[in-house]
């Protein structure tokens, strides 16, 4: 199965809502996910970040975003906050939660290979 590789391009938690729910179903079927959070997005990972739309999901019977992050990361999905970005937000990588690594675009595009699944929402 090839490497699923995702940009998060913006501060959109529903855009990040159905991209992290395919993050963890490639990583539950065997495969290799990973999510770079570039500038504005970055935001999306702090715990104070808000999802407008948790209430109608939950309704529906599907999980909050702050959920299917835990989930996504529970299955083994890397996921990364641009360092420029956490500048952006104001956040600082020790307030991330340990499992979230901190880079750069150069490095992530770096671990892209040529068979990955590059993939930008």
């Amino acid at each position: 199965m090839r490497d699923m590789k995702i940009v998060v391009l913006t501060a959109d938690p529903e855009r990040l809502r159905g991209a992290l729910a395919m993050a963890a179903a490639h990583a539950a079927l065997g495969g290799a996910a990973q999510m770079f959070f570039q500038m504005d997005a970055v935001a999306l990972l702090s715990d104070a970040a808000s999802a407008p739309r948790d209430a109608a999901h939950v309704a529906a019977g599907m999980p909050r975003l702050a959920a299917l992050i835990e989930e996504a990361l529970g299955l083994g999905v890397t996921l990364i906050a641009c360092q420029s970005g956490l500048a952006l937000a104001g956040m600082d990588a020790a307030t991330l939660d340990s499992r979230i690594a901190t880079g750069g675009s150069v490095g992530f595009l770096q671990g892209v290979g040529d068979s990955d699944r590059l993939l930008f929402v």
